[in-house]
């Protein structure tokens, strides 16, 4: 597997995320209730759970898309509320399930959005923001793509041209919602070991809405589940890929077969 270049600085503490008792209603409609969570700084940290169960509700609440109903979020032991948009913006980045702009821009066009919280919609690109889009297409394997059309690229590629966006803003926690959703088997494993590996070598934080079971346990290192807007079970994944504790999660008979590579079980239906 290929590493990623060294960075002009050495990678920061990631911070952590941490929900107490949120409650998420929309036009009268419990989204969520009395969710408590942890999201440990340098690690991926999975949300699963079926349609419906609040997964990528909460992942806006993080990325501060959407206000809680009840209850609070803290990043860095600081309140949520706290942070202006720009600071909150250099530390954490939001990648929605739906990207529907940049598709006419050049890849290195659209890396070079993510400096936007640092100089601002008329500061002066510089120097410092020429060398962290470089750094980004790099830690990303895209330069070659860099002065392509970022509608031309397959579904892989772009996926990795928009987690680049988010490297090259400097963020310490990356926010992702479904980034494998439209994509086939191999990209998906391209796409989740770029982000795990840009997690564990770059001191970075991600929390990730997957729906594939078996793809959150091998590319997280933790899951906390969701079900009709509550939490049924968090763990790492081997404690999470447990029969009993799928049928919780996903309401039908499940089971896990031992994989001999693997440190976890792989769970099919039955």
């Amino acid at each position: 597997m290929a590493i990623v270049p060294p960075m002009q600085d050495p990678p920061r503490a990631a911070e952590t995320f941490v929900a107490e008792n949120i409650g998420l209603s929309i036009e009268g409609n419990a989204i969520l209730s009395d969710v408590s969570l942890t999201f440990p700084g340098g690690e991926v940290v999975a949300l699963v759970g079926h349609n419906g169960s609040g997964k990528s509700s909460l992942l806006k609440m993080l990325a501060r898309q959407l206000v809680p109903s009840a209850g609070s979020i803290s990043y860095g032991n600081r309140d949520l509320r706290t942070y202006s948009e720009r600071a909150f913006a250099r530390s954490v980045a939001y990648l929605p399930q739906d990207v529907t702009t940049g598709s006419d821009m050049t890849v290195r066009e659209l890396v070079g959005c993510g400096r936007y919280p640092w100089h601002g919609a008329l500061g002066r690109f510089t120097k410092d923001d020429e060398g962290k889009v470089e750094e980004a297409l790099q830690a990303t394997h895209i330069e070659k793509f860099a002065d392509r059309i970022v509608g031309t690229l397959s579904g892989g590629e772009r996926q990795r041209a928009w987690i680049a966006m988010l490297i090259a803003q400097d963020a310490r926690c990356l926010l992702l919602d479904e980034p494998t959703a439209a994509l086939d088997v191999a990209h998906q494993i391209e796409v989740l070991s770029l982000v795990r590996r840009l997690a564990h070598e770059g001191g970075r934080s991600v929390v990730i809405v997957l729906h594939d079971i078996n793809m959150a346990a091998r590319f997280c290192d933790r899951i906390h589940a969701l079900k009709r807007g509550g939490v049924v079970a968090s763990g790492t994944p081997s404690a999470i890929l447990a029969p009993k504790t799928l049928q919780e999660i996903y309401g039908i008979d499940m089971d896990v077969i031992s994989a001999p590579t693997l440190p976890y079980p792989l769970a099919y239906v039955c």
